[in-house]
């Protein structure tokens, strides 16, 4: 483990740039004194922001740029026109040159993937690149593949996954035999789509080689934690990151909860709101902010750009958990210790065989 991490920070991007980046970045500073931060941007706007947080100033860096992209850019676009010279690109690019270990940016979702992906390049025997999330539950946090950057994925890329989102869940949880889940319209093995049923045959044969295969598991039973704590996008739909608002359950038991208490009985209320206080912090989406670009060689934050400080302020501290853990490294060891991609060779050269 390193003694400081580097982040590398697009501070124009997001809808409250600067001024929310920085004051995030100095947040996630108090709780992680061995951070450091390069701000990528317009330098007459970040200059004087980081002199209203001079715990934030002395372990900065800033660098200038004058192109931002736009959150309505088309990603060919935005790549052609920021590519080398815009505050997105310089944070991936310090990345690549060993400046920083981890990118952030609340800027627009498909411009960040392209420039990623363009600049990292994927990662050897990753079909595809995929958008990691931390969902809350009932029961734990988890993590949820893809949240956005594929409508649809054939089994091969469900099962690159499962390796990615379990190298994921041993970082973050401290768990060495994740288990896996495969999001889809029922539990029992007949239903889906045959990608789906195919990579769910792929992961039961691997189950113990990085993580343990849990099977199918519905939309609803996942909400409540069943099923592990990794979720594999099996559904015919796509997934964005604020999506997981909309999914989490603690609205619906809060209000249960408030109307089981009475006003006579303020002992209860006191101890019960308490509760449900905790319950609420712990459900807010800005302490989960924050998709990690998986598949890719470096890691990528991207932010949700419409939050506010303390939304900021969780990116980074996701950004430090990954650089610390050394996540590229356990991804490259799950996939020595699971082999997917030797799997599906071997079932067609069998096939092949019999009729011969």
């Amino acid at each position: 483990m390193t003694d400081t991490i580097t982040i590398s920070v697009d501070a124009m991007g997001g809808d409250n740039a600067p001024r929310a980046v920085i004051h995030g970045a100095y947040l996630a500073l108090r709780e992680r004194k061995n951070t450091r931060f390069i701000f990528h941007g317009r330098r007459e706007q970040i200059a004087p922001l980081l002199d209203e947080f001079p715990a934030l100033k002395p372990v900065s860096v800033v660098r200038h740029s004058d192109v931002v992209i736009a959150g309505d850019e088309k990603p060919s676009r935005a790549l052609r026109k920021g590519r080398g010279t815009s505050s997105m690109w310089m944070a991936i690019r310090a990345v690549k040159d060993g400046e920083a270990d981890v990118a952030v940016s609340g800027g627009n979702t498909g411009a960040l993937m392209a420039m990623a992906t363009f600049c990292l390049r994927p990662m050897e025997g990753i079909s595809r690149p995929g958008i990691a999330a931390i969902w809350p539950t009932l029961r734990s946090d988890i993590v949820v593949l893809d949240m956005g950057a594929t409508i649809g994925a054939d089994a091969q890329q469900l099962v690159d996954y499962a390796i990615l989102g379990s190298a994921l869940a041993r970082c973050l949880f401290d768990s060495d035999q994740p288990t896996v889940g495969l999001l889809n319209v029922g539990t029992e093995e007949v239903k889906g789509l045959d990608s789906i049923k195919d990579a769910g045959k792929i992961l039961a044969r691997a189950s113990g080689a990085g993580f343990t295969y849990h099977g199918f598991v519905r939309r609803r039973r996942y909400r409540q934690g069943h099923g592990g704590r990794c979720r594999y996008r099996g559904l015919c739909r796509q997934y964005r990151p604020q999506d997981r608002r909309r999914h989490r359950p603690p609205g619906q038991l809060l209000s249960a909860q408030r109307a089981q208490i009475q006003p006579d009985e303020p002992h209860r209320r006191l101890f019960a709101m308490s509760a449900l206080n905790a319950l609420r912090r712990k459900m807010d989406p800005r302490t989960v902010n924050g998709g990690v670009f998986m598949g890719l060689n470096g890691i990528v934050i991207k932010s949700h750009g419409g939050t506010d400080e303390i939304g900021y302020k969780s990116a980074p501290g996701l950004s430090y958990e990954m650089a610390r853990s050394h996540l590229i490294d356990k991804i490259g060891e799950t996939m020595k210790r699971f082999p997917v991609h030797a799997a599906p060779a071997a079932d067609v050269t069998e096939s092949e065989a019999k009729p011969a």
